[in-house]
């Protein structure tokens, strides 16, 4: 008499997955026409965030200069270099956004309402003249300013840098 030979796990077998009756693929090319107008929907709202971030690339720039003197605030070597960069720097962002040849020739009350023309945010009632004494007062007044006058003026630059208005 023979022993009956019991089946084992490792003789097991996978079953092959039978084929679907249907195709996974659209039936119509309908589906390929929306494809195309959502590709090309894609590319055009990456190329319009491509223009504007290189358009922006002179405020990201000013932005790091800015860092920069506030962090020179600190130093007192460096302090009156720090006040005095800023006024320029200020007029480096404008010349760069706006018509350089009408910016260039701003001064006083003209600066000033150019800066609030171009501010989407209100800024101080004398900024221009604060910036005018930045620039040109003697050294003595400008390290007299008071730290939370020069934190303010530093703070309306950057809002301006980030905010201001330019026309395309």
């Amino acid at each position: 008499m023979t022993t009956p030979v019991l089946p084992s796990v490792d003789q097991l077998q996978e079953l092959p997955l039978p084929t679907p009756p249907f195709s996974y693929l659209p039936q119509t090319w309908g589906w390929l026409v929306l494809l195309l107008i959502a590709v090309c929907c894609f590319a055009w709202w990456a190329l319009r965030r491509w223009q504007r971030w290189q358009r922006n690339r002179y405020r990201r720039q000013a932005l790091m200069v800015l860092d920069g003197l506030a962090a020179d605030l600190t130093d007192v070597t460096q302090r009156l270099q720090s006040l005095r960069e800023l006024p320029v720097l200020l007029k480096r962002v404008a010349l760069s956004a706006a018509n350089a040849q009408a910016v260039a020739a701003l001064s006083g009350a003209q600066w000033q309402g150019f800066l609030t023309t171009h501010a989407r945010q209100p800024l101080p009632e004398q900024f221009a003249a604060r910036l005018f004494t930045l620039a040109y007062a003697p050294d003595a007044e400008l390290l007299s300013i008071e730290p939370h006058e020069v934190q303010a003026l530093f703070a309306a630059s950057r809002t301006w840098i980030e905010t201001h208005h330019v026309a395309v």
